[in-house]
């Protein structure tokens, strides 16, 4: 039964709690901070804030049939090292990637002790390779396993609430604020520390597959990563990095499905319409195949622009066995596929996999948007905060492997803070009342109004101007100048209209909030995207103003803050720290 809606203020229930530990998202590396900061330290109260529910909620809600990075035998901390940095195009933040190299396959192990099946080659038994870094698994039960683990180590979740902002105190994070979607109560939470886990963002950008109806989030990446952990970071003026590497990818065309299982797993070539082979012939320099994953997103585009299009993946030179296999492993990820595989009658023996590119996201798993980290301890430029996984940046290529192993670095982080701290945790009520109204100002507004604007309705514009003014899908992930200028400007209109959003019921006032999210995220990154005069990453970031790489000027990591009391965007570099020796644009 729906909650029902207060009609003022005063009628809004606070819920106050107070913990040691706050974790902000319980997906994949919430849930190992979580279980890390208890056994670092039993006695610590450790609580997780989880918007959907934690046994399947984020990324790995459905499971996966690969974890894309461990450290095989053989393989080396450098060895990851040179490959993640030519990966994405020579820039990484090494001194983190060192630390979650050495920390990568602990909790992949840690995880099939606790039931998850990895498969093992039978000769020597060790994990099935697929492709350089990647272990297969059956995964569909991933995500349960790690909330039961949780829930074993004592901690306390708090199921259903969404995130809003974080508590500030003298400039430090003491926890943070939001709304129980089912109940519709306000919810406080003082922390000594606080790690953010909430995941990257998506939906920023309209997806080819929104054929005007309300398919907003016909996506390939988690459609309920909003954003929130960047946006709450960055209304609190914290130092972010690299939105400009955006997150784009060749997906299964209508389907938005992963193609990795195809191409790394069974090692079919992208081909054209021609029946040419795209990345032997055009990209030999740049690995062919094995081509990095900006080159990999950018080549069935470029062969559509020029005419050659459509582009598939090859299925036809599989076995029967192989296309059998090929469908298990889907079932651990996107069982759907099999269904949409089997909807079109489509022999794969006969008839290649049709591919596209998707829309572009900010997630700091795959490249390296997010968070500016201290590498001692993943703390964020917020004293009290502490960023892993998708929300945390500098390590590009660190997926599930890679996330699960910031969360213990995080948390180990945290529970050092929390040791040096005296005294209570002192929060302003004032503060706390100034978000109970921002957040159910769409209600409210709906009440004494009657009328407004509907979150699907700003949510529609923004995808459009992100899609044809910033770099989206449609526009085959270019951009110049004036096309991002137009979109910062009208992003900004709409920033301002947040004014006249509505809320009908507690579900559309958390999308009312994801909206909000997402247009911070976006204004952040126009900036991001504008500031980069190259093109580094051909498909992730494309200026046709500027087609070439200019390292003399960006061979740099590019930052941001935004003023918490003015607004106003500041852009700035840092440079690069090479630790690995060798060219960085080479995987060897």
């Amino acid at each position: 039964m729906k909650a029902k809606l207060p009609e003022s203020l005063d009628q809004v229930e606070k819920v106050y709690c107070e913990t040691d530990i706050l974790i902000i998202g319980a997906g994949n590396a919430g849930c190992f901070a979580a279980i890390e900061a208890k056994r670092k330290n039993p006695d610590l109260k450790v609580t997780l804030m989880e918007k959907a529910y934690i046994d399947r909620s984020g990324c790995l809600a459905a499971g996966m049939d690969a974890i894309n990075t461990y450290l095989k035998k053989g393989k080396t901390i450098e060895d990851f090292i040179k490959w993640s940095r030519s990966q994405a195009g020579g820039l990484l933040r090494e001194d983190l990637a060192i630390k979650v190299a050495e920390n990568l396959n602990a909790p992949v192990e840690e995880w099939e002790e606790w039931g998850l099946p990895i498969k093992k080659n039978e000769d020597t038994a060790e994990y099935a390779n697929r492709g350089k870094w990647d272990i297969t698994i059956q995964g569909e039960s991933m995500k349960p396993i790690i909330a039961e683990k949780v829930r074993e180590y004592g901690c306390e979740v708090l199921n259903r609430v969404v995130a809003t902002n974080y508590l500030l105190k003298d400039g430090r994070v003491v926890g943070a604020m939001g709304f129980h979607v089912r109940q519709g109560k306000m919810v406080v939470v003082k922390a000594k520390a606080t790690i953010i886990a909430t995941g990257g963002a998506a939906g920023i950008y309209k997806p080819y597959t929104n054929d005007g109806s309300d398919s907003h989030h016909q996506l390939w990446y988690s459609p309920f990563n909003t954003g929130a952990g960047y946006a709450m970071g960055i209304r609190a003026g914290a130092e972010m990095t690299t939105f400009e590497m955006r997150w784009c990818a060749t997906r299964t065309k209508d389907f938005t499905g992963p193609i990795d299982t195809i191409s790394v797993g069974y090692g079919t070539p992208m081909i054209n319409g021609k029946g040419e082979k795209i990345l032997q012939k055009r990209y030999a320099e740049w690995g062919g195949e094995t081509a990095p994953r900006f080159i990999r997103a950018n080549a069935p585009m470029e062969e559509w622009m020029e005419g050659r299009g459509p582009c598939f993946m090859d299925t036809t030179g599989m076995s029967d066995e192989e296309i059998k296999q090929m469908k298990n492993d889907y079932l651990n990820e996107r069982p759907t596929y099999v269904l949409f595989l089997a909807a079109r009658g489509q022999d794969l023996k006969k008839e290649p996999i049709e591919i596209y590119g998707n829309d572009p996201y900010i997630v700091g798993g795959h490249t390296a948007s997010g968070y500016w980290l201290n590498s001692e301890d993943w703390s964020t430029t917020l004293p009290g905060l502490f960023a892993c996984g998708d929300v945390a940046g500098g390590v590009p290529n660190k997926f599930v492997g890679g996330c699960a192993a910031e969360g213990l670095l995080a948390a180990r982080g945290a529970v050092e803070y929390v040791a040096q701290l005296n005294g209570e945790i002192e929060i302003d009520e004032a503060q706390v009342e100034a978000e109970k109204a921002r957040i159910y100002a769409p209600v409210f507004r709906l009440i004494e109004e009657g009328d407004g604007v509907k979150p699907k309705e700003m949510e529609e514009r923004m995808q459009r101007l992100m899609d044809e003014y910033a770099g989206g899908v449609h526009q085959f992930f270019r951009m110049n100048e004036e096309q991002l200028q137009y979109a910062l400007k009208h992003i900004k209109i709409l920033q301002d209209q947040v004014k006249y959003l509505i809320a009908n019921d507690l579900h559309e006032l958390m999308g009312a909030h994801e909206v909000i999210d997402r247009l911070d995220v976006a204004e952040v990154l126009i900036h991001h995207l504008l500031y980069r005069k190259e093109t580094r990453w051909p498909g992730w970031q494309t200026r046709t103003d500027y087609p070439e790489k200019n390292d003399e000027a960006f061979d740099c990591f590019v930052n941001s803050t935004r003023d918490p009391e003015t607004g106003e965007v500041k852009i700035f570099t840092r440079e690069y720290e090479q630790i690995v020796p060798g060219d960085r644009m080479k995987p060897n």
